[in-house]
């Protein structure tokens, strides 16, 4: 009996080693499998770290677009239903008190998902409201073990996320657009063009099983975004930005628009339209259009969406009232939605096209002095009209006879239409259209800007351009540009015809502040020689001094520039786009500003002056902060003339006659025809199909928001 009871605890002993054995191989060949399900049941120990979001600064270091950190509360539904007695009561109280949360809708989603280790129950909260949370947690679990009590906060804690701030909301907003909810993307001006600098790489919290079988942690933190630094001022935008907003407060158009540009380099330092929106609140629309307007603008998107969507069916199109059958009202707003923030985050000054105007005469003059199509010394008879192939072409209307013998500095200083036309007539279409390819009209700048309008099918070509096309192009009107194409060209005559890429970054740090990349001016070509450009410079300056831009004249400075009114289609409408293109000081220019009002709300007939003023005063205002010094002494000056030299027959920019009179002749310089009924229109041939003219908001975005079509009525203006 003993001996079979020896054997069978011998069994028994070796079959537990053999056991052992077989468990130990076990476990040896399969820990890492084994790890893997360990850790996959400890979800919050493998999380992701957010980078952070580059800031955007100005030229001076002013900060325009930065990102704090802020908080997502978090909750462990599975460590909290370990012992719900303990912790669930005690944790619901301590999200209430601090919070404010509803003690009801929390208890319900914890005991509903005792599983889920991960709930995201709150998002972008700040440090403040999480310390008092961990403060409150700290002081309640500290007391509860004093007092022997088992309760305890468990199961809430925070994740650190990243919020987009504009600490000066609505300022430069197309300048500096705006970033997506999640930081990972940019809307618009530096925060899209430049998104690829300003985001970062997302880190990584790891959680394992080390050689004693104990959870450890490795992390691998998050390599932050740039910081990109502007050309732009901050203080040249404030103030560029307050002179849009008297405009529109007392007077008002349809658009404004500004540019600010050192025309030795091509960096931008302000832009602006009277557009404005808050970077922190971009899709805040109600202030601006009524829930009908939103309806309205979606039931037009709808209707050429469905156009788009049918096109190749037999029924492609239906009409604004029919939309409903084939849309819901929720897509309907959406629609609109989508076209009433396209609407009010588009840049006009880089996305708009408009016929420019007289500002454009000095390329006309440029090219033919380049070639040596005339010289300076000549003169040209004006007598009031150019007759063009069976047109009678205006000359500026407001001098019956026309201007009588003029010189090419003389023309510009009264803007003679006249003058223009002969000029072009000598120049030729070969040599007229290399010059507009070569000033930028017609091909997009390349300004780090999204949204450029493509203005290649608004422009002639020397296939298309007949003599009354060349006639009108040469000053300024029948092609379209836009404001940025204006200023580049400009700058490039007037700083000895290099023409610079305008760009609105100059520079892009790192986390320590060292410069990672350098935007240096980018020479893109010559225009004009040294000589032509002196010649341009001293006539602009005499525009000032005694021709139809003396309003600009800003005290103790000498001041260039050139007026534009021109006349918008149909002609008939006798609606104006007003501009001028001035910069200071006048032969050696270190700012340049270009205003362009389009259709001023007035009663009388819209002139240049409206821009003039708005020019003036963000000149005067700006000079003095470049340290730009005057070449006079302003008060001898005041003293010795009274007053700024005034515009004929008008004392400020409003156009008011001086009182007691009231039959002096106002100069208006408009570019106009004699046979308004007869729109010459946009280039013969580059009609898009419809009779319609379509600029393309090119910023690599889709969807119908971001064509715009013109018709003849808006032609000349924006797309």
């Amino acid at each position: 009996m003993q001996e079979k009871l020896a054997i069978t605890v011998i069994v028994i002993t070796l079959a537990l080693f053999a056991l052992i054995y077989v468990l130990y191989h076990i476990v040896d060949a399969n820990q890492d499998s084994y790890n893997q399900i360990v850790l996959s049941q400890q979800e919050y120990d493998s999380r992701p770290l957010p980078y952070r979001r580059g800031d955007i600064v100005d030229r001076n270091g002013t900060y325009l677009a930065t990102t704090e950190k802020v908080y997502n509360l978090i909750l462990d539904p599975k460590q909290i239903m370990e012992d719900p007695e303990d912790y669930l009561e005690a944790s619901i109280s301590a999200l209430v008190s601090v919070f404010g949360y509803d003690a009801g809708e929390l208890r319900t989603l914890i005991t509903s998902n005792e599983k889920n280790a991960y709930i995201r129950y709150a998002r972008q909260l700040s440090y403040d409201q999480k310390e008092a949370f961990e403060t409150l947690k700290e002081e309640t679990n500290t007391a509860n073990a004093k007092n022997s009590s088992k309760a305890r906060v468990k199961g809430v804690w925070f994740e650190d996320e990243y919020k987009r701030i504009y600490p000066y909301n609505a300022l430069a907003c197309n300048l500096i657009g705006f970033a997506t909810g999640d930081g990972a993307g940019g809307t618009g001006g530096i925060e899209q063009s430049y998104n690829g600098s300003l985001i970062g790489i997302n880190g990584r919290e790891y959680g394992y099983l080390n050689d004693d079988s104990n959870l450890e942690r490795v992390i691998k933190p998050a390599t932050n975004g740039n910081t990109v630094v502007s050309t732009m001022d901050v203080n040249i935008q404030n103030v560029v930005e307050k002179r849009i907003q008297e405009w529109m407060d007392t007077t008002g158009s349809e658009n404004v628009g500004v540019v600010v540009m050192d025309p030795n380099n091509g960096e931008i330092l302000a832009m602006a339209s009277n557009k404005m929106f808050d970077l922190n609140n971009p899709r805040a629309v109600s202030d601006k259009y009524s829930d009908e307007e939103i309806r309205q603008l979606g039931l037009k998107e709808a209707a050429d969406t469905y156009k788009r969507q049918h096109r190749n069916t037999d029924q492609s199109t239906i009409t604004e009232e029919q939309v409903p059958e084939h849309f819901t009202e929720e897509e309907i707003r959406s629609y609109g939605l989508q076209v009433a923030w396209n609407q009010e985050w588009r840049n006009f000054c880089v996305s708009d096209t408009f016929e420019p105007g007289s500002p454009a005469k000095i390329f006309t003059v440029s090219g033919a002095l380049e070639e040596g199509v005339i010289s300076p010394t000549d003169t040209f008879f004006c007598d009031g009209f150019y007759n063009v192939g069976g047109h009678d072409i205006k000359c500026t209307g407001w001098r019956k006879g026309g201007h009588q013998n003029v010189n090419v500095a003389e023309a510009l200083m009264v803007s003679c239409n006249d003058a223009m036309m002969q000029i072009s007539a000598k120049t030729g279409i070969p040599l007229f259209t290399k010059y507009q390819h070569l000033f930028g009209f017609g091909t997009k700048t390349g300004v780090d800007l999204p949204g450029e309008a493509d203005t290649s099918a608004l422009v002639y070509t020397e296939d298309t351009m007949k003599p009354v096309d060349l006639a009108t192009s040469s000053f300024g009107q029948t092609y379209n540009c836009t404001m940025i194409q204006m200023a580049a060209a400009y700058c490039s005559v007037i700083n000895g015809g290099s023409y610079y890429e305008p760009h609105a970054v100059k520079q892009i740090l790192n986390e320590q502040g060292a410069v990672v990349e350098k935007i240096e001016p980018k020479l893109v070509r010559e225009t004009v020689s040294e000589s032509t450009s002196s010649f341009i410079k001293e006539a602009l300056f005499r525009t000032v001094e005694e021709g139809t831009g003396k309003t600009a004249a800003v005290a103790g400075y000498e001041i260039a520039g050139k007026t534009g009114t021109a006349e918008k289609i149909p002609r008939s409408a006798k609606n104006y786009l007003l501009s001028f293109c001035g910069f200071a000081p006048a032969h050696d220019p270190q700012v340049l500003v270009y205003v362009v009002v389009d259709q001023p709300h007035v009663d009388d007939q819209a002139h240049s002056s409206y821009a003039i003023g708005i020019f003036q005063k963000i000149m005067q205002d700006i000079l003095p902060y470049l340290n730009i010094f005057p070449v006079t002494d302003t008060l001898a000056d005041e003293q010795a003339a009274g007053q700024l030299p005034q515009q004929e027959g008008i004392t400020d920019n409003s156009g008011v006659m001086p009182e007691g009179e009231t039959e002096a002749p106002k100069v208006y310089e408009t570019d106009e025809y004699v046979e308004p009924g007869d729109d010459l229109g946009i280039p013969e041939g580059l009609e898009p199909e419809g009779g319609e003219e379509t600029t393309q908001a090119d910023d690599g975005s889709d969807g119908a928001s971001d064509a715009y079509s013109m018709s003849e009525e808006e032609s000349g203006s924006q797309p």
